[in-house]
């Protein structure tokens, strides 16, 4: 870091007011600094805000016996002002008063000078303080710097990783030639699902915005383990044979696979890939035990993967498919309610009946931009309202 020209040395040029109410201590101070410094006389305290406000200082030396307006009052005046808060002042107090010296550095004071001036020590106390001061004023602006700098790389850094989800989640959906619209579609109804249950008092230890977005981010990955099943499987025009299904189930662990070979790169911990391995690997399981790959049942199976679950069916039923036309929205959701307590977690479902609307302005939203080519559009995709 290079550091501030006038950090170490003389601080030449610094503008300094001085506040007293003699013309004589006025004219011995001004002969003392005027070598070094740029040096404003003000005889009062009015004249001192408005010469301050004006072109603010570096430094003020005030004068504790001001009359008038008391010259604490005005030290407090100058704290006040925006402009004037950082800029440090030097009391000028009576020989061996240690009450006025103590009551200067109680308001605020950064340190006094006894009169009569002394004007070595002036020069050496004022030429101090000033250069403490840019130093702190170089300071907190490299810091603000250093914290423009870590926000900018850390929106890069942000900004790397959804584009580089995206673009993993992406192969599987464009192996199957379908739309990206399927992955954006799922993770908003993620999203508002998560954050509607996250009120209830069984969910919200988990569903923290921190938690949710990370949901949200990492909820496209959830077939990322299709990349890993043949074409004449994954693209086949009819119905899948039980023995082709059983190998589209692999998928789950492919995926799971995948992120998890990341984390190990990685070394440490990371939460985005925590809720995409649970994501990848659980989606298919069932409330009731009957799913896969595992056969976990109720709250053994990860609360992202439930939340998928839903996700996934619900955009699969709405979805064209070439051996059975799109579900109604309603029709859509008379099936996930049909499967409250077997194929999804009941909680879920109860809190998705009284908001289905936001499912389906989400479909309205991301539609897929055209109806997929005959024989173009795999069945692969069954499994995922079945």
């Amino acid at each position: 870091m290079e550091a501030c020209p006038q950090m170490f040395g003389e601080a030449p040029h610094a503008r300094v007011l001085v506040v007293d109410d003699s013309a004589e201590q006025l004219l011995e101070i001004n002969a003392a600094l005027q070598d070094g410094f740029d040096v404003v006389l003000a005889g009062d305290g009015e004249t001192a805000l408005t010469l301050a406000l004006r072109d603010p200082p570096e430094l003020i030396l005030l004068d504790t016996t001001l009359p008038g307006r008391d010259a604490f009052d005005l030290h407090g005046r100058f704290r006040a002002l925006p402009a004037l808060v950082d800029v440090p002042v030097i009391s000028l107090v009576a020989q061996d008063s240690r009450a006025q010296a103590q009551r200067a550095l109680r308001a605020g004071a950064v340190d006094y000078v006894s009169k009569p001036i002394a004007p070595e020590i002036l020069r050496a106390r004022v030429a101090t303080h000033v250069r403490l001061r840019r130093s702190s004023a170089y300071l907190k602006d490299q810091n603000r710097l250093l914290e423009d700098l870590v926000s900018e790389r850390t929106a890069e850094k942000t900004l790397l990783r959804d584009a580089t989800l995206h673009a993993l989640a992406s192969l599987a959906e464009f192996r199957q030639c379908e739309t990206g619209n399927h992955l954006r579609r799922t993770a908003h109804y993620v999203a508002a699902l998560a954050h509607r249950v996250a009120r209830l008092p069984r969910f919200a230890a988990e569903l923290t915005t921190e938690n949710i977005h990370a949901m949200f981010r990492t909820a496209p990955l959830h077939d990322i383990g299709k990349i890993g099943i043949p074409d004449h499987i994954l693209l086949s025009p009819r119905r899948l044979q039980p023995a082709e299904f059983a190998l589209v189930k692999r998928h789950t662990t492919l995926g799971r696979d995948v992120i998890q070979s990341v984390r190990r790169e990685l070394g440490e911990e990371n939460l985005f890939l925590r809720y995409a391995a649970q994501i990848a690997y659980s989606h298919h399981e069932k409330w009731d035990g009957s799913g896969y790959p595992l056969g976990l049942a109720g709250d053994a199976i990860p609360l992202a993967a439930r939340l998928m679950a839903i996700a996934d069916v619900y955009d699969a039923l709405i979805s064209y498919r070439p051996y059975q036309p799109p579900l109604s929205h309603a029709d859509a959701i008379a099936q996930l309610s049909a499967g409250r307590g077997k194929h999804f977690d009941p909680d879920l479902i109860d809190a998705l009946l009284p908001m289905q609307a936001r499912f389906a302005d989400i479909a309205a939203r991301f539609p897929d931009e055209e109806p997929p080519a005959s024989g173009q559009l795999p069945t692969a995709r069954q499994h995922d309202a079945d």
